[in-house]
């Protein structure tokens, strides 16, 4: 039997009442209807259920989830998605600029940082917080300062907590040969691949018809996937990101953000608008918001002249400041402001967080991305480690803080040997031709699209 993940209406019925919950609608007496027919929780980790509901079961979630959808929302002023109730709504949301180019050592050491931050995080995606620890106090690696490792671990412990099975043959520091195939990666590929053929200008059905013609279904996840079936349903942008959709909030937008941030230098307005468009095929509100904070927090790091508090600060500027993304990473950074420890500041957000949003939610993820790279002044090292260790979406977290302080870094002779020397310069994609590709090359094509009039 084959139960495709992240596409099952009855497992996207119970994500659906926590995100009606959470974005401020009444989703109680819907969620009465659903458990009294016998409906079940949505899954906290996997992708789907174990078995197939009911005809009747699968119909009703189906009915379901669009009366949630026509529920009113109290947050709909302060959290809008439209572009111009954003910017109308950032009283401090920066004046368009532009500065030259980034130096392309810079931009290889930031698709390094981001390759390299991703790779930590792989073998420990979707394990809890003290298994995380726990498996790297074993091998003494913690605080991290390198790759995981199964060498030294007690084989009671891995079978307690195995490492992430699409992970463990590539991303141990014993089997590391190159850079292993990732979404973080391939969709940082797929947004050159856009501003190659469309240019800045490119629309958000230009996004949809890059998809289509170059990411296979089977490599889209949560609300990538819902927007990839929408796509085939006949339904346009950015309807798409909306209907039967309860993963528009989660984090798959913010990692298709860097190339935005990448190639406007200096213009965190602009970098902001382009991850916007890019966002809206999929996500909504705050998953929107976690895409342009992280474009324009990188658009600041391009510059060189800027340290991350700074950078962080702007990004921050790009964000309704009502909206729950921007409470969430104004608390991170005060968090990380005042403990020393980040283990610390790492259990004070899992306590405020993880008994409301999912692991894969962009506003935990994106609140401990900012307390990584504060807690860490920016230094690349402790900027990786620490949002890995922090637990919840590993590579996602890691890559993303690997690309802004890689960025800050300047160059890849500025990033310690032991994170960079195992991606021998070489990355495995299955997007377009890029496959082996080096990171030197996609460099100076990124250097080309921010040099593009």
């Amino acid at each position: 039997m084959l139960r495709l993940t992240w596409v099952q209406p009855e497992d996207l019925l119970g994500h659906e009442l926590r995100q009606a919950a959470q974005d401020g609608r009444e989703p109680w007496a819907i969620a009465a209807r659903w458990r009294a027919a016998g409906g079940h929780e949505a899954p906290p980790r996997a992708g789907a259920s174990p078995d197939r509901a009911s005809r009747y079961l699968r119909q009703l979630a189906e009915d379901l989830l669009d009366e949630l959808a026509d529920l009113p929302s109290r947050l709909t002023e302060s959290e809008p998605t439209d572009l111009q109730q954003i910017k109308a709504g950032c009283p401090a949301w920066p004046a368009p600029a532009a500065t030259p180019a980034p130096d392309p050592a810079a931009l290889e050491a930031a698709w390094l940082g981001r390759a390299a931050g991703c790779l930590l995080g792989k073998p420990v995606e979707k394990l809890p917080m003290h298994a995380i620890r726990a498996l790297a106090r074993s091998a003494g690696n913690w605080p991290l300062t390198t790759y995981f490792t199964a060498k030294g671990v007690p084989a009671a412990l891995l079978a307690a907590h195995p490492w992430n099975r699409r992970s463990a043959t590539t991303s141990l520091a014993e089997n590391i040969d190159g850079m292993p195939e990732d979404d973080d990666l391939n969709y940082p590929l797929l947004n050159l691949l856009l501003l190659q053929r469309h240019g800045r200008a490119f629309t958000t059905t230009d996004v949809a018809t890059t998809w289509l013609r170059e990411l296979p279904a089977g490599g889209t996840f949560t609300a990538e996937r819902l927007a990839y079936r929408n796509l085939l349903s006949g339904i346009e942008p950015p309807h798409t990101a909306r209907h039967r959709n309860p993963f528009r909030e989660w984090i798959g937008a913010l990692i298709r953000a860097d190339v935005h941030g990448w190639t406007n230098p200096g213009d965190p307005a602009a970098a902001a608008e382009q991850a916007h468009r890019d966002a809206t095929l999929t996500h909504t509100a705050n998953g929107v918001y976690a895409a342009m904070f992280t474009a324009a927090t990188i658009a600041t790091a391009a510059t060189g002249t800027h340290d991350v508090h700074a950078c962080l600060a702007t990004g921050l500027t790009v964000v309704p400041p009502r909206s729950r993304l921007a409470r969430a990473v104004r608390h991170a950074l005060r968090l990380a402001r005042l403990h020393e420890d980040f283990d610390t500041v790492v259990d004070e957000l899992h306590a405020t967080h993880a008994d409301t949003y999912h692991w894969v939610h962009s506003i935990p993820n994106t609140a401990l991305i900012a307390a990584a790279l504060t807690h860490a002044d920016g230094d690349f090292s402790g900027s990786i480690s620490r949002a890995v260790s922090g637990g919840w979406d590993t590579d996602s977290n890691g890559a993303t803080a690997g690309s802004v302080a890689a960025l800050l870094a300047g160059a890849p002779a500025a990033l310690p040997d032991r994170w960079t020397t195992p991606l021998k310069n070489r990355l495995a994609t299955s997007v377009a031709d890029f496959d082996g590709t080096g990171f030197d090359t996609l460099a100076h094509l990124t250097h080309r699209e921010a040099a593009r009039p």
